[in-house]
């Protein structure tokens, strides 16, 4: 299996700590994975802001340096939501290849479950863990349940990390609502933004939260900054980080 790693440019750039925890994990499940060093963003800045001129190159080289790998496992739900369900205008629906990319291209929870099958993994972390589902990851990618479909699903990230040794998982009154950082969205509606985080981080304070986790930096980087300027006594951690130091890596 050739698997290749797509790190988002924030994460690159911000949080590269993410993308060595995610070499950590695979690497001790047996996994080697590739990072093609001519990867770049994969244009969801530009398509968020209607700007699909400037992401259709982006687009393009996307598929061509991701061509003929097995997979392309990312630690964020939003990227690769991107790349699944909006290149539509991007790249030509009759491409063969670029349907193969697209299609190959997983999020890291998603990876470790459906394709190499992790039952439980070993390790020990002695926490209160408040989970945040991204609302790419939830909505578009079905990585957990959310409030508005009817039906049972369990929530892949907290099926990873529900094996480990002491770790608990807090009750939240509003377990799937945005945290407002929404990319260009926390720009333009700064006020709406900055209130939607501070009614996400009081609903885990209010239930115990001492680690806060996600599959995308992009969600927690917004409410780090205000859980740092309100001083609160929380970490932020990607679930990869999570899962790395639990296991010792």
């Amino acid at each position: 299996m050739r698997v290749a790693l797509f790190i988002p440019c924030y994460v690159d750039q911000f949080y590269p700590g993410v993308g060595l925890a995610t070499v950590a994990v695979l690497e001790a499940l047996g996994v080697e994975a590739e990072f093609p060093v001519a990867q770049t963003c994969c244009g969801q800045p530009m398509a968020n802001s209607g700007c699909m001129d400037e992401a259709r190159p982006l687009a393009t080289r996307f598929v061509s340096t991701f061509e003929g790998y097995d997979y392309i496992v990312s630690p964020s739900g939003s990227c690769v939501s991107m790349v699944r369900n909006h290149y539509d205008h991007l790249v030509d629906p009759e491409d063969g290849i670029a349907t193969a990319v697209r299609s190959r291209t997983v999020e890291l929870s998603e990876f470790l479950l459906n394709v190499l099958k992790v039952k439980e993994l070993q390790g020990r972390f002695p926490y209160q863990v408040g989970l945040h589902q991204s609302c790419h990851g939830l909505r578009e990618l079905r990585l957990g349940p959310c409030s508005e479909v009817m039906s049972s699903r369990d929530s892949m990230m907290q099926q990873l990390l529900g094996g480990l040794r002491d770790i608990r998982f807090s009750q939240l009154s509003r377990r799937d609502e945005c945290c407002g950082f929404g990319g260009t969205f926390a720009i333009a509606e700064e006020a709406v933004s900055a209130m939607m985080g501070e009614d996400r981080i009081n609903d885990h304070v209010q239930a115990g939260t001492q680690v806060l986790t996600a599959g995308d930096m992009s969600c927690l980087m917004h409410l780090d900054g205000i859980i740092r300027r309100q001083k609160l006594p929380m970490r932020v951690m990607h679930f990869a980080e999570i899962l790395s130091e639990a296991m010792g890596l």
